[in-house]
C-alpha cells in the first residue's frame, strides 16, 4: 500500500465523506473511491460502509485505522525532521584529495551535493607526499586519505572504496616486460623517499620497508610531489607504488604500470581533525553508501 493510498484512507476515516476528503486531499471523489476499493481487494473485506447519507468504518476498517495512524505519523514526522536537517545545513566545506581518487568519489560528492544545495563545497588537490599537513593546518576541513590513519589528532570516517596496487616504472626497466609482480619483488627494486614524513603506517600501505621475507626494500631519490615521482620513475632512478587509478589518469608512453598481485587493496576514507563536530563534515560522510567495494 503505497504511503498517499494510506494517506487518502485515513482522511477518508476521519471525514467520513468522500467529497470532503476529495476536497482536503485536492484529489477528485473518484480517486479516493478508486483507492478505498482497491485497497478492500487487497485486504479482501469492506472497510467502509456506504449508503446514500452516510459513510461509516467496519470494524476491519476501525481496526486497519488504528493500526496505519500512528505509523503513518511517525513516517509523515520522519521525513519532515530530515527534510528540515537538509535545509539547516548551509555554509563552506573544504574538501581536499589527490589526483584521480577525486574522480573515485564523484558520486558521493554529487550525493552530497543534492541533499545540500546551499553548501558551497570547496575541492582542493592534496599532494601525496604530504597529504596531513592541509588537514591539520586547517586549509582543509576533510581530506581523502588512503589507510591505515592512526594519528591521535585525526578521526577517520566511512570507507569510500579500495584500490588494487600498482607500481610504475620506466619502459625500459628489467621487470618492464613482467604481467605482474608480487611483493617479494620489492627487494630488488628501488622505491621513492618523501621529503616530508608520512607516517610508516601509510607509508607501508604502498612501500613495504621489507619484502615478506624480510629483505630491506631500499629508497632511492627523494621526491615531494607525485609529479617528481614520475620523473624519477621515467629516468629509471626509482619505481612508483600506487593505486592502480594512477594507470588511467598518467598513461605516460615511457611508464609501464604493472599489478601487485599479492599486494592487499589499499582503502580510502575521508579524514578530519579529532574534535571538528561541523556539521558539513558529519553530513559527507553521511553521504557515502553503507556498501562499499
Amino acid at each position: 500500500m503505497e504511503l498517499r493510498d494510506i494517506e487518502i484512507f485515513l482522511t477518508l476515516a476521519e471525514e467520513l465523506h468522500f467529497g470532503r476528503t476529495a476536497e482536503r486531499l485536492r484529489i477528485t471523489p473518484s480517486r479516493v473511491s478508486h483507492v478505498i476499493k482497491k485497497q478492500e481487494r487487497r485486504i479482501g473485506a469492506p472497510l467502509f460502509e456506504r449508503t446514500s447519507r452516510t459513510v461509516r468504518l467496519t470494524p476491519v476498517g476501525e481496526r486497519l485505522y488504528r493500526t496505519l495512524r500512528p505509523a503513518y505519523r511517525q513516517i509523515v514526522e520522519g521525513i519532515e525532521e530530515v527534510t528540515a536537517s537538509v535545509r539547516d545545513v548551509q555554509g563552506t566545506l573544504t574538501f581536499g584529495s589527490m589526483g584521480p581518487q577525486g574522480w573515485m568519489v564523484a558520486g558521493i560528492v554529487d550525493r552530497f551535493r543534492e541533499r545540500h544545495p546551499a553548501v558551497r563545497l570547496v575541492h582542493l588537490d592534496l599532494n601525496p607526499i604530504d597529504p596531513l599537513t592541509p588537514l591539520r593546518s586547517g586549509e582543509t576541513d576533510v581530506a581523502h586519505l588512503w589507510l591505515p590513519v592512526r594519528e591521535p589528532d585525526i578521526t577517520v570516517g566511512p570507507i569510500t572504496h579500495t584500490s588494487p596496487v600498482v607500481v610504475g616504472m620506466a619502459a625500459t626497466h628489467p621487470f618492464a616486460g613482467r604481467e605482474a609482480l608480487c611483493l617479494e619483488d620489492f627487494g630488488d627494486l628501488t622505491l621513492m623517499a618523501h621529503r616530508s614524513p608520512i607516517p610508516a603506517s601509510m607509508e607501508e600501505a604502498f612501500q613495504p620497508f621489507r619484502t615478506p621475507s624480510g629483505r630491506p626494500v631500499a629508497r632511492g631519490p627523494v621526491v615531494s610531489s607525485w609529479d617528481d615521482q614520475l620523473k624519477a620513475a621515467t629516468a629509471g632512478e626509482a619505481v612508483v607504488v600506487c593505486p592502480a587509478e594512477a594507470a588511467r589518469f598518467y598513461p605516460w608512453p615511457n611508464v609501464v604500470y604493472l599489478p601487485v598481485r599479492d599486494a592487499p587493496p589499499v582503502r580510502w576514507a575521508f579524514a578530519w581533525r579529532a574534535g571538528n563536530n561541523d556539521p558539513l563534515i558529519r553530513a559527507l560522510a553521511d553521504a557515502v553508501p553503507e556498501v562499499t567495494a
